[in-house]
């Protein structure tokens, strides 16, 4: 942990090997959500407002955006934010201990849309994984984006993983609420494409198959 300004904490993981419960206490029952990538945090700060008896876990590898989070949050009062500057892969793959998510948002990341560039894109197979395992039973993943190629190969990517099942109306209660980057996005005429996915219990699912053949 490294301690960036006055009375301003930032949790910083990038190299580091450790579970999150070394630098957050996660209550038993506690509603989490994760924004990823979360940019100067405009997403994040609404949750916490909307939801103060949740915790938000917001992740960002730009530290300029993380203190500029910081200063919002300290300004705001609020106490149920916790922030980490991290590469992406690094928290969910080493860091988020299975089952403990409610729900994780990955809005409006770069679409790396030049064909060469493609390997960079956060959204591929393997990460898709690492999603099922932190979600808890039923959790949810939304995921937005504005570039239309890369919504589509993100849908396609996790009907073939079979690991969750679409379930937009799990956004209903945040439907309103915008990044700051969809807000520029939307200031300009670009739509921006949302789509959401539930955890699918894959045990219980093959249990049932079982029992109707």
């Amino acid at each position: 942990m490294k301690k960036l300004k006055e009375n301003g904490l930032i949790h910083i993981l990038n190299n580091v090997y450790s579970c999150i419960e070394s630098y957050v206490d996660i209550p038993a029952g506690k509603t989490v959500e994760l924004d990823l990538g979360c940019g100067k945090g405009g997403f994040s700060l609404a949750l916490a407002e909307r939801f103060p008896d949740s915790l938000i876990l917001s992740a960002d590898i730009m530290i300029g955006r993380m203190r500029k989070l910081d200063s919002r949050i300290r300004r705001r009062g609020l106490a149920n934010i916790s922030l980490f500057r991290v590469e992406a892969r690094h928290f969910t793959a080493l860091v988020l201990p299975d089952a403990s998510l409610d729900r994780l948002h990955i809005l409006c990341p770069d679409p790396w849309p030049k064909h060469r560039h493609r390997h960079n894109r956060l959204l591929c197979s393997d990460f898709i994984f690492h999603i099922y395992r932190v979600l808890k039973s039923s959790g949810v993943f939304h995921f937005s984006t504005d570039d239309v190629k890369y919504f589509k190969s993100t849908v396609n990517l996790i009907e073939l993983s079979g690991l969750l099942v679409r379930d937009d109306d799990a956004l209903n209660d945040i439907s309103d609420i915008k990044t700051d980057f969809e807000k520029r996005w939307n200031d300009i005429g670009r739509k921006v494409h949302h789509a959401c996915w539930r955890k699918k219990n894959i045990l219980n699912h093959g249990i049932h198959g079982q029992h109707g053949n």
